[in-house]
């Protein structure tokens, strides 16, 4: 059974002018199918406005189709009774932490989950401290959530999914607001958890280095899906991806330039060991 699956997946909302009043209806999402089995890491590429959040939302049914179907670990998220399944199976991580944590104690925060599933209080502190360990914030379980660092409030909300032991984590956009060190930290925890937990992950993202170890990229325009491959296959089509407003890594762009001018290296490359072994090839 996949993990995310969708057919003919349509968004529509409601467009209103200054008075409030319905002028049109605007399609976010357009007719998209995808398929995400279980334990994949896929990456969700998109200029603002291409429908990649508004896709992610639908994935823990904040929202919910106009049109077509979503299922989520086989569940329909358009059926009332499959939404406390659909919310246990993927758990969101958002661009702004502050959002998601409200507890005064990091630890309290991280137990706030299991404690709405009905978790037993002694299984909760054994998930809260299973998933601090997991993030690398267990020595802050006793620290004010305002007291740490942006990169650190984020580990601890993607602690806080962890905790309810969901099948998929979906983060829209997780390192927006981070500087690049807290954007590093975040980015290990993820692939840890993904490699050690075997979490499926999807990762909403408009940062193009970020999506280079993912199993799967997928680019979306428009509320459709345009591009799908693996980061390697994506980042080879360097003009394409122009044609949708999105860059490519700094490494890319330099070899692809390189390759313009001459020079005989191979297209897609994705990281600087890459180039350097590539341009020592030519000696």
């Amino acid at each position: 059974m996949e993990m995310i699956r969708t057919e003919n997946l349509v968004y529509e909302y409601e467009k209103h002018d200054d008075e409030g009043n319905v002028v049109g209806m605007q399609r976010a999402i357009d007719d998209v199918g995808l398929h995400i089995k279980p334990g994949q890491f896929i990456a969700i590429l998109g200029h603002n406005g291409s429908g990649k959040s508004t896709l992610a939302k639908h994935m823990n049914a904040i929202l919910v189709p106009t049109g077509g179907t979503m299922w989520v670990d086989g569940k329909d998220t358009k059926k009332e009774e499959n939404l406390w399944d659909v919310r246990q199976s993927a758990g969101m991580v958002f661009q702004n932490p502050d959002n998601q944590i409200i507890a005064t104690v990091v630890e309290e925060d991280v137990g706030f989950g299991p404690e709405n599933l009905g978790v037993p209080t002694e299984e909760i502190w054994e998930r809260v401290e299973e998933s601090l360990k997991s993030v690398g914030m267990l020595e802050y379980r006793h620290r004010s959530p305002n007291k740490l660092s942006g990169g650190q409030k984020q580990r601890v909300a993607i602690a806080g999914v962890v905790a309810m032991h969901p099948k998929c984590i979906v983060l829209d956009e997780p390192t927006a607001m981070l500087d690049p060190n807290g954007r590093k930290d975040v980015l290990r925890t993820v692939h840890r958890l993904h490699e050690q937990e075997h979490v499926t992950v999807i990762l909403i993202t408009h940062y193009m280095e970020e999506v280079v170890d993912a199993d799967h990229v997928i680019v979306m325009d428009h509320g459709k899906i345009v591009m799908q491959g693996t980061p390697r296959e994506i980042f080879s089509k360097v003009e394409t991806l122009k044609e949708y407003r999105l860059d490519v890594p700094q490494v890319t762009m330099l070899a692809h330039e390189l390759k313009k001018r001459g020079l005989p290296i191979k297209d897609g490359i994705l990281r600087r060991e890459e180039l350097v072994e590539e341009l020592c090839r030519l000696n």
